[in-house]
């Protein structure tokens, strides 16, 4: 399905079963980006449900009062994720949502466009935030950093193992110019990179650091999943679709602390019925089938877990 004629949803059928157990239920669509899941997930609701959609990006936001407005169960709101448990409870829904969704990541239309500096295959300018009108772009960043900060943000976020060579090189360049371009910094890691990965850009791990930090993704991330399991009644689910294991990691370590429940320390006199485990998963991690991925290139790291809240 595509939702604008340009993003392609990944894990759209699996994602939307997966979430909805009430179609009168309110549910929230964390990542809104170009409308897909939203699109199925309302046309499974009665008119009795309701949808609350959010993106930092307010480009996503026009299209979603473009394409949905005159849909009376939904609304966008322009905000991170991060700050749902607000959202929810301002509208006194907190305890009462039926699901959750999180499709994490960049958007193809935020790739594709180069004006916003996501792409090192594209040249524009080096800014990289889901959100252009608030915090610090990457080259504003790169303009101030330390270079031991650049090379941990590319090796944690990264996961680049050249980080401190990519960082010394970014350092050096900038005392030059300043690195205000994407297709300039994809140039400088990519002549510091001694080692290129096969059928991978030698700048795609240095980028994909620099943009997660830029965006706070995992902290984001980190924050919201415990927030997501109090507002959530019981019954509702969490559906998490990750792009990359830095994100899945997170997210299945999470369910996994709720299932075993809280920690009881060795020998501490505890019955097994009286642990309290707050949420069990529905499935194994699901992954893009073959059609998809050769459909749509950007599916295939894709992984989706799916939880309930049991109490």
């Amino acid at each position: 399905m595509l939702a604008d004629g340009q993003h392609k949803t990944v894990l759209l059928t699996e994602a939307v079963s997966g979430l909805i157990t009430d179609t009168d239920g309110i549910y929230i669509d964390g990542t809104f980006g170009r409308g897909g899941h939203t699109a199925l997930i309302l046309s499974q609701l009665s008119n009795r449900g309701s949808l609350v959609a959010v993106d930092k990006d307010p480009e996503a936001c026009q299209v979603a009062n473009k394409n949905f407005s005159g849909d009376a169960r939904f609304e966008i709101v322009q905000t991170s994720f991060a700050n749902i448990r607000e959202l929810v409870e301002q509208k006194q829904y907190s305890g009462k949502v039926a699901g959750v969704l999180l499709d994490l990541g960049v958007s193809s239309p935020q790739i594709d466009n180069p004006a916003r500096g996501f792409s090192f295959l594209k040249d524009g300018p080096l800014d990289m935030r889901m959100n252009p009108e608030y915090g610090l772009s990457a080259a504003e960043w790169l303009s101030i950093a330390k270079e031991g900060d650049i090379a941990r943000v590319i090796s944690e976020y990264g996961e680049e193992r050249y980080s401190k060579r990519i960082a010394r090189a970014i350092t050096r360049a900038r005392l030059e110019k300043p690195i205000t371009r994407t297709e300039q910094l994809a140039n400088i890691v990519k002549e510091a990179n001694p080692a290129w990965e096969k059928n991978k850009h030698p700048a795609t791990r240095a980028f994909q650091g620099i943009r997660i930090f830029i965006n706070k993704e995992l902290e984001d991330l980190k924050n919201v999943l415990p927030d997501i399991l109090e507002i959530l009644a019981i019954g509702g689910r969490l559906v998490v679709i990750s792009f990359h294991s830095l994100e899945d990691r997170i997210v299945k370590r999470f369910i996994r602390d709720q299932e075993k429940g809280q920690h009881i320390p060795k020998g501490f006199p505890v019955l097994e019925k009286d642990i309290i485990r707050r949420m069990r998963s529905i499935t194994k991690a699901i992954k893009s089938s073959d059609l998809e991925i050769k459909n749509n290139i950007r599916a295939r790291s894709a992984v989706m877990r799916i939880a309930q809240k049991l109490v």
